[in-house]
């Protein structure tokens, strides 16, 4: 999955993709899970649900109802990079749980270690922004790819800018498939 996902992003011809790409070589992008206990909680699962997000992204924009105007180059950028920000930032832990027999065993799992408390989305258009520029129609979605998963207080905010961006929408639609239907 690494070689399709660096073969996608490698396609992306602006200024500062490669020192981006070498940034995301030296971090544990393609090792991380998605998430610590709920999807692609696994190793590789990061990689493997940025992959799904960019195919269900692609496939939406391609079959909207309302046609939605966009390079190829910003749906790559924005599905294989919202989650930017989730690069170092779990770490295995150990914790205490019964096996099937019922003994206490150590066993791994994941847990948040967050160095850079900036959010979500928004630390994601940070970390990209150090390298490369994004336009507002791909700021916008990846900022708001959590949709109404972000607090209460802002969803007249997201409103907002789903029906200034539309695309935007259909890549919190498409994180969320790719989250519930696939489990990735």
């Amino acid at each position: 999955m690494k070689d399709e996902f660096l073969k996608l992003l490698k396609t992306v011809k602006r200024d500062g993709i490669e020192d981006l790409i070498e940034f995301i070589e030296k971090t544990d992008f393609f090792q991380a899970p998605a998430s610590t206990r709920f999807h692609g909680n696994y190793e590789g699962g990061l990689v493997e649900h940025s992959l799904k997000v960019f195919e269900i992204l692609k496939h939406k924009v391609e079959t909207n109802i309302e046609p939605i105007q966009v390079s190829e180059e910003s749906i790559i950028i924005i599905a294989l990079l919202h989650d930017i920000c989730k690069a170092n930032f779990y770490k295995i832990d150990y914790k205490n749980a019964k096996n099937a027999l019922g003994v206490w065993e150590k066993v791994p799992y994941y847990k948040v270690d967050d160095t850079i408390p900036y959010g979500h989305g928004e630390k994601s258009v940070m970390m990209i922004t150090e390298y490369m520029r994004l336009t507002p129609e791909e700021k916008y979605a990846i900022r708001w790819h959590m949709g109404f998963t972000e607090p209460k207080e802002q969803y007249g905010t997201i409103g907002i800018a789903y029906k200034k961006y539309p695309l935007a929408l259909l890549m919190h639609e498409a994180d969320l498939e790719a989250t519930y239907f696939y489990d990735i």
